[in-house]
């Protein structure tokens, strides 16, 4: 058969290559045509136990022999329906009986036309015992025909592949289906140039899906899974080089003007910019400046001042004759950029009133929840130019929001936004270009993980703080302690007293929505064990509760979560930043963005229940003046155990990028990058971005060269085919941005 170069959505259909039940089991995957089926990987490998002889074997002992066939034996239950098949075995010295229960008659002929007397097998199962003759058997062993051959023993030793099953199939009918596929693997697709792969020391597909499905040995399965890890970053590499490509033949405004406001923003800055942040800076002039669109992740740890380097690029984009829009994931975060924009820039805000500097701009707010005659206005601004800088949700990607000349967009916390949103915002730029993007995100995100998730982005990242922060101590509170949950409380009222103001996080709003109860766990003996953690708290009932502790008698207690309007989430925050609110009980809407530079202390409830990332954005809200932070991680895990350990290890880590390693080892990249995210991370198969980190630089080194050569893939269509098939498991609506 020839071999194919189009799409794997368009390879042989299972249907006309295996039995009904097959395919039937297949489907229920997903898995409907040869060239993903020969890409559906088993779960793991099954190592046949050593050769024995049966006399050597004792009960419960897992046992591979080779054996004759001496005699069979039926015959119907009597207890219940169904057959009994009994075949006694030899090996030539010791006599077993092998015991299948079978439920239909023609599952009894099956075994029958495979055993018949006289016929050499191996078997592999777990030695048992008869109940009624107390004599030792092997129930429902797994069996195939023995050759004495050097070839034939190592066969009967080779792993099997375990696949993973749904309800009624049998591991058997997969092995069975993939084995049938195999006799057709010259004609897969093949996206990776088999010169590339030999080149790399890699199998090409054919061999490794034989490695994969048939291997002989343990290095045999891996040398076939390195293919399939290769060929995933490759083509995952591919759709990063083209997207590169399409920005070099794309055009962008100009950003490159040494206007007013930069200089005179520098000027007000209360601080002195780091090293890192004028280098980071200068990169990100250089990018703007020439005449393709930009595509930069800015990363930076919590308070590493990445909101200042992009305020500068949105300056340099305003006195380029252009607009710049900060699109953030929530109107709480939105509007605190707002208030952060327009407080760093002062005067240099207030275009068209009376205390405005003669050379000064607009930064506008738009959300969903706004107030038509305001919303009105604003966009009045946006289309006339008027607003330099405009700050908003989701709103801005509304088709009726039309800038004027959108130069550069800033997108906070990238994980909030998928592609899809990337793509919307790229129309709009003036006259048919794109606007340039810069991404932030204060979850750094590894190398290897970036070039596997972000990989058409420049990572941008700031390592050093501005210095002016008194930084934070964490804390692991055990509930199971008392005294430990008493402290917390007393030293929150503590920092109540000197003046200062305290954050209380919950993981929900009402502990009316409790999640369903867990079914018990029994220990060894069958007694059920208590629950390893307590239910969450909710954000209601926690302020009820706080009122009433006599350690916070007397304290201004708040409430802020999802179910307010944007107009009570704004008044509570303004509320909080006047110093009108003591102790704000909040769900993680306020984990990332919000600067309250008098809050002191954070203290997450259930804080097993977050994320690592969540937790270091949420202790990232206090500590950001001139006083220290304490960050309180109230947990009902007991010491010690799993749960607790892992607060710990928060608590002890610092830094951001250490964290960030934290997480992507215990959870995944996908996670790490975030679940919102609609992109290529979440259908990752087989890559493991920390220990393919290798594969994954080499398989870019090798996709972008390729691209480079071919940037339509003309010459590379079986590539071109598996970009299509990976952009659309991503996101059936996502689009090159």
């Amino acid at each position: 058969m020839a071999r194919r170069q189009e799409s794997a959505r368009g390879s042989m259909p299972l249907s006309e290559l295996l039995i009904s039940k097959e395919s039937k089991a297949m489907a229920s995957f997903g898995v409907r045509d040869l060239d993903t089926m020969m890409r559906f990987a088993p779960r793991r490998y099954v190592v046949p136990a050593p050769l024995r002889s049966l006399h050597e074997v004792n009960e419960g002992e897992e046992v591979s022999a080779v054996v004759s066939v001496v005699s069979l034996r039926d015959r119907a239950m009597r207890s219940r329906r169904g057959f009994i098949l009994e075949v006694i075995v030899s090996d030539g010295i010791e006599d077993m009986p092998l015991t299948f229960f079978l439920t239909k008659p023609h599952q009894v002929q099956w075994h029958r036309g495979r055993l018949p007397i006289g016929a050499h097998i191996v078997i592999h199962g777990t030695v048992g015992r008869n109940d009624y003759r107390g004599e030792l058997q092997i129930a429902h062993p797994t069996y195939e025909p023995y050759e004495d051959t050097d070839e034939g023993r190592i066969q009967a030793q080779r792993p099997r592949p375990v696949y993973p099953l749904r309800q009624n199939i049998a591991q058997s009918t997969m092995r069975s289906a993939t084995e049938k596929g195999l006799e057709f693997a010259d004609s897969l697709s093949r996206p990776v140039p088999d010169e590339t792969l030999l080149r790399r020391g890699l199998p090409l597909l054919p061999e490794a899906s034989r490695l994969i499905h048939t291997p002989l040995t343990l290095e045999d399965t891996q040398r076939g899974m390195a293919h399939l890890r290769y060929e995933e970053a490759f083509v995952l590499q591919a759709i990063f080089a083209q997207r590169r490509a399409q920005d070099e033949r794309t055009p962008a405004p100009v950003l490159a003007a040494e206007g007013p406001l930069q200089g005179l923003f520098d000027e007000r800055l209360p601080f002195t910019l780091t090293d890192g942040q004028r280098e980071i800076g200068e990169k990100i002039t250089e990018r703007i400046g020439n005449g393709h669109p930009t595509s930069a992740l800015l990363q930076g740890d919590v308070g590493s001042g990445k909101t200042v380097v992009a305020l500068r690029a949105m300056l340099r984009a305003v006195d380029s004759g252009h607009q710049a829009a900060l699109l953030a994931p929530t109107e709480v975060l939105a509007e605190q950029h707002h208030r952060t924009l327009t407080s760093l820039l002062g005067e240099l805000a207030r275009a068209g009133q009376l205390d405005a500097h003669p050379d000064a701009t607009r930064v506008r707010l738009l959300t969903g929840s706004q107030r038509t005659a305001g919303r009105r206005e604003t966009l009045l601004d946006i289309t006339s130019g008027q607003a330099g800088i405009v700050v908003g949700t989701h709103a801005l990607l509304t088709e009726n929001v039309e800038f004027a000349s959108l130069g550069l967009v800033v997108i906070d916390e990238q994980h909030r936004f998928g592609v899809d949103h990337r793509r919307r915002l790229r129309t709009k730029g003036p006259a048919g270009q794109s606007p340039h993007v810069i991404v932030m995100t204060a979850t750094p995100i590894p190398r290897t993980a970036a070039l596997a998730t972000v990989g058409d982005l420049d990572v941008l990242t700031l390592r050093e703080s501005p210095g002016q922060r008194a930084g934070v101590t964490s804390f692991v509170v055990h509930e199971k302690l008392p005294k430990w949950e008493q402290r917390m409380w007393a030293r929150a009222a503590e920092e109540i007293a000197a003046g200062r103001q305290v954050f209380v996080v919950c993981a929900r709003i009402d502990e009316d929505e409790a999640d369903a109860p867990a079914p018990p766990v029994l220990d060894e003996n069958g007694k059920e064990q208590p629950p390893a953690l307590d239910p969450a708290r909710g954000v209601t009932q926690t302020a009820a509760r706080l009122a009433a502790r006599p350690e916070l008698d007397g304290a201004r207690l708040g409430i802020l979560h999802g179910r307010l309007s944007g107009e009570e989430k704004q008044e509570i925050m303004g509320q909080m930043a006047r110093g009108e609110i003591d102790l704000l009980v909040s769900t993680t809407v306020i984990e990332v963005g919000v600067d309250v530079p008098n809050a002191s202390t954070m203290i997450v409830l259930d804080a097993e229940r977050f994320g690592v990332s969540q937790l270091h954005q949420l202790r990232g809200r206090v500590g950001r003046g001139e006083h220290a932070g304490i960050a309180f991680f109230d947990t009902s895990a007991r010491p010690g155990l799993e749960h607790s350990q892992h607060l710990e290890a928060i608590a002890g880590a610092t830094d951001g990028f250490d964290l960030a390693e934290l997480d992507l080892r215990r959870r995944g990249a996908g996670d790490l990058v975030g679940e919102e995210q609609s992109g290529l991370q979440r259908t990752l198969k087989h890559l493991d971005v920390m220990r393919d980190a290798r594969a994954i630089e080499q398989a870019r080194e090798d996709a972008f060269a390729v691209v480079a050569a071919d940037p339509e893939l003309t010459a590379h269509p079986a590539l071109a085919g598996a970009i299509a098939d990976r952009l659309r498991d991503a996101d059936p609506d996502v689009e090159r941005s």
